[in-house]
């Protein structure tokens, strides 16, 4: 950017002075203030296109003047500097909204990458209208976004099975928003009823039992009580069954029973409780196949199948991507308190031509991750490190450089603990959220997979 204006407000005079000459002798307009007063009437004066801001000032400190400055213009960009390094000191000048964050003696190569990054930002922004996606249409939180033939199918059939409380099933890859579906079935047939979800895979077999039916006082050890199960608490409402090809044959036979006669007796129990509750069923693979392979009774699939609908995965719906891009940005934008405005056309081409193993979970994921991190308004190349392959996604973009196994992509070989949570996170993506396949595909047990999925901080959220 020719002629940047540069604000640098610090009330040591030597690094006013060695600022003002070098940044002047690179082509930058400077200001310089010795305190936080000062600083602030500069700013106001003068409309820098950035600021380099000591935290430590004579009058008032740093973070009050960044405050102030953000409070102007939320969209300034402000480079901290300090001669102390305390984690706190640094956390809680990024989460104040300052740009980056230089520590003393100041070293003039990170200075000068720092200034590029956020003068290049500014540029960015203001060239907003020519980098954003075209904007969509208003949704709010619970619609289902889709333009697409497939999607248009889905919404219909989902006003027809509305009108009664007929079985579903719900087929699709992990993360295409199958739960969605079910929540807005239930909103349009018993919107005022329960909604109680229940993950099949997530709890082992002689608990799910009782989760799903209740038990009675004394039905085993531990049982104080009587216990409720989800079919009761449910009422009128909806039970949705994630994850139905987990659940044993055992179950699977029980499951069968109280579709057949609508009814079912609680773990150690004989009185009969009637089911008024519409039951959903989700599943991320194939039950057909698993019926041919004995894994899924034929029966209790063709108890479930009276109605299924098939969710594309994201790679078959690309024509919705720019929509659901603008729908999540806003929705991340209420969540963070964020102000991002879009992506550039050039990540937009990006996320066009990815695969997308992990669906619109992946997508919103990847966007949260890129709003917390961001610097700008516009969500670009450098803001997607996880899906770019590296923290130095950009240079290596830039400079055609690939990871090699075991290195990230500047080069730095890995932990071993960093291999293998990497080998866990690429599994994950690829097979979703069914911990068996996950399980059988890493060779190791599920106790070892959790204590795997704790150390690492994975969840499936």
């Amino acid at each position: 950017m020719a002629k940047a204006k540069i604000l640098v407000i610090d009330d040591d005079h030597s690094i006013c002075e060695t600022l003002q000459l070098y940044l002047s002798e690179e082509g930058y307009e400077v200001h310089t203030a010795s305190t936080g007063t000062e600083g602030l009437n500069k700013s106001v004066k003068v409309s820098p296109d950035l600021i380099i801001l000591d935290i430590r000032l004579p009058d008032i400190d740093g973070f009050t003047v960044l405050e102030d400055l953000k409070e102007d213009d939320e969209d300034v960009k402000v480079i901290m500097i300090t001669a102390h390094h305390d984690m706190d000191t640094t956390i809680r000048a990024m989460k104040e909204g300052a740009f980056d964050y230089i520590h003393k003696p100041i070293n003039i190569d990170e200075l000068e990458i720092s200034l590029q990054k956020a003068l290049k930002t500014i540029a960015t922004e203001k060239k907003i209208d020519g980098l954003l996606t075209e904007p969509s249409r208003d949704f709010k939180v619970g619609d289902i976004i889709g333009t697409g033939k497939a999607m248009g199918e889905i919404f219909k059939t989902i006003g027809v099975v509305s009108q009664s409380k007929t079985t579903v099933l719900i087929e699709g890859e992990s993360g295409t928003g199958k739960e969605l579906i079910a929540k807005v079935i239930h909103n349009n047939t018993a919107k005022n009823d329960p909604y109680i979800a229940v993950n099949c895979s997530a709890i082992v077999e002689t608990l799910l039992e009782s989760e799903l039916f209740g038990h009675e006082k004394g039905s085993f050890t531990g049982a104080i009580g009587r216990k409720l199960g989800k079919f009761e608490l449910a009422g009128t409402g909806t039970v949705f069954l994630d994850e139905i090809s987990e659940m044993s044959v055992n179950l699977q036979a029980k499951l069968l029973r109280v579709l057949q006669e609508m009814e079912f007796e609680r773990v150690g129990g004989k009185e009969r409780v009637k089911v008024r509750a519409r039951i959903i069923a989700a599943t991320n693979r194939d039950l057909k196949s698993l019926v041919k392979e004995g894994k899924f009774r034929d029966d209790l699939y063709y108890r479930l199948n009276i109605v299924t609908i098939t969710m594309p995965p994201l790679r078959e719906r690309r024509e919705d991507i720019p929509v659901l891009v603008d729908f999540l940005i806003k929705k991340i934008n209420k969540d963070l308190h964020k102000s991002i405005a879009g992506v550039s056309k050039e990540m937009m081409d990006i996320f066009m031509q990815y695969r997308w193993p992990g669906n619109i979970r992946e997508l919103e994921n990847l966007l949260v991750r890129a709003a917390v991190i961001a610097h700008g308004q516009i969500l670009g190349k450098v803001d997607f490190p996880d899906l770019l392959g590296g923290a130095q996604a950009e240079a290596a973009a830039e400079e055609g450089a690939v990871a090699k196994p075991g290195m990230d992509a500047s080069g730095r070989l890995l932990t071993l603990d960093e291999v293998e949570e990497q080998h866990i996170r690429l599994v994950i993506s690829k097979i979703g959220r069914n911990k068996g396949e996950i399980c059988e595909s890493l060779g190791i047990s599920r106790p070892t997979l959790e204590r795997k999925l704790e150390k690492y901080g994975i969840t499936f959220e």
